[in-house]
């Protein structure tokens, strides 16, 4: 009789532990392009130039592991066969999208939990139909099939998209398309915005940046544009929209930092460091949500691959790093890019003191960062050849082309902080995995990024 009452406490004990495993609202963290390098260069920069005690929250979790990221057809993946495995728990090849190589369509487990009840919110940085957030609720075989993204995303029933612009409102020639109407077919709200946002009554809702010229992203950290939405401000209105609006009695939501992945196509460090700390405060949002609920709130933060081979380390300053001259760096790389390209465009005549002037405002450039009689001939030299001869070849990036002078100038601050890179492209090294709350456990091995979705699943009961 007692083995018998000691086995019956022993079940209760067990099926308690289980049911306490099973989390009712779920955070998924994608930071795009962001392998330990990223990681480490925003760790770095926190601890040595703000002077933080503490590690990144995310660096905090209990659980940290990493993931394999190649896809079907190449060791070194594409955001939408990444975006695909996290998403799905399939492989696919380079460039598709919520299908497998042979394009049968693959079920996001957003889509499953979406069936099962939860409330479902896909948050990004980026374009809302771009690879990541599109992996978790559309099947195409292009990833740039924006039009057939969005009617996905409109028909796909989930509570809240968020992002920077839907492309596919124009076709391929610049004519309008009619996705907006489809949207409003399906009872989507299109707002732009906190203020329309905030307006609107809908139960369905897209919300886009208040900057309708910029479709990519919603613009970077370092940049500080005025008005525009930020990825906290974005993630806070996702979760009030399940938890307080919806009144969701459990959901997922799914973040990416897409800007990451941005930044390192350029290899700008100075922007992919603030990124990163934008994308802990989204973190954070989270988190604290997490500490209110923390026996029924899991969270997972990873990457989907890292972008640029980003390093910590070069063979200019040895053994040591400088981060703080990324303190006086005030633009991105991209932004720089379209002032150069501004002046190339004008008829104004502008000189080589012109350009001092703006590298002093913009960068330090010699006012903190001690450029040597040496780098400033070097970079006089190629302004002169880029801004008079027209001459020099552009750095063709996938988001952006910078001309000789800007890549020059953004290599000459590396040379002082001591960042390397490998390639304008993506690399196919591991990536972080960290977790915390209800089955975190699950993501302490070393495992694929297929399978993030299938741990989702066993702890909520999908087979």
């Amino acid at each position: 009789m007692k083995n018998r009452l000691l086995s019956f406490i022993l079940s209760l004990t067990v099926a308690s532990a289980a049911l306490a495993a099973t989390p009712k609202y779920i955070f998924y963290y994608i930071g795009d392009g962001m392998g330990m390098g990223q990681v480490m260069s925003a760790e770095c920069y926190n601890r040595l130039v703000r002077g933080s005690d503490k590690p990144l929250l995310m660096m905090q979790f209990p659980v940290a592991s990493t993931i394999t990221t190649y896809s079907a057809s190449s060791p070194v993946t594409d955001s939408a066969a990444a975006g695909t495995a996290l998403s799905t728990g399939y492989k696919t090849n380079n460039g598709m999208l919520g299908v497998t190589p042979d394009s049968a369509a693959v079920t996001s487990v957003a889509k499953e939990l979406f069936d099962m009840g939860y409330g479902v919110g896909i948050v990004t940085s980026v374009a809302p139909d771009d690879a990541t957030p599109g992996a978790f609720y559309s099947h195409v075989p292009k990833r740039s099939m924006y039009y057939e993204i969005g009617k996905d995303a409109a028909s796909c029933g989930y509570d809240f998209i968020g992002g920077a612009n839907l492309r596919g409102v124009k076709d391929k020639k610049g004519n309008p398309t009619d996705l907006m109407q489809v949207f409003a077919e399906n009872n989507v709200a299109v707002v732009r915005g906190i203020d329309a946002l905030n307006a609107t009554d809908s139960r369905r809702l897209v919300l886009l940046n208040t900057d309708s010229i910029s479709v990519n992203d919603i613009g970077y950290t370092i940049d500080s544009i005025p008005g525009v939405l930020t990825l906290p401000v974005m993630t806070e209105a996702c979760l009030r929209h399940l938890d307080e609006k919806n009144g969701h009695e459990k959901f997922f939501m799914m973040v990416e930092g897409g800007n990451i992945d941005h930044g390192g196509h350029g290899n700008d460090a100075g922007t992919i460091i603030k990124e990163v700390l934008n994308f802990q405060e989204a973190i954070k949002v989270g988190y604290d949500f997490y500490l209110a609920h923390p026996e029924e709130t899991l969270i997972i933060i990873t990457a989907d691959h890292e972008t640029g081979g980003m390093g910590l380390g070069n063979n200019i300053v040895g053994y040591d790093l400088h981060p703080h001259y990324y303190d006086y760096q005030k633009v991105s790389k991209d932004t720089f890019s379209d002032y150069c390209k501004a002046i190339m465009k004008s008829r104004r005549i502008f000189e080589w003191e012109d350009m001092q002037e703006f590298l002093t405002e913009k960068l330090g450039f010699w006012k903190y960062v001690p450029l040597t009689d040496d780098q400033t001939v070097a970079l006089k030299d190629s302004f002169e050849k880029c801004f008079k001869k027209r001459e020099g070849e552009d750095q063709k990036t996938l988001y952006n082309n910078f001309n000789e002078f800007t890549t020059l100038v953004f290599r000459t601050l590396d040379n002082f902080t001591g960042i390397g890179w490998t390639t304008n492209g993506h690399t196919g090294g591991l990536v972080p995995v960290y977790a915390i709350g209800a089955g975190a456990e699950k993501f302490a091995s070393f495992s694929d990024n297929t399978d993030i979705p299938k741990r989702i699943r066993e702890l909520v009961g999908i087979k």
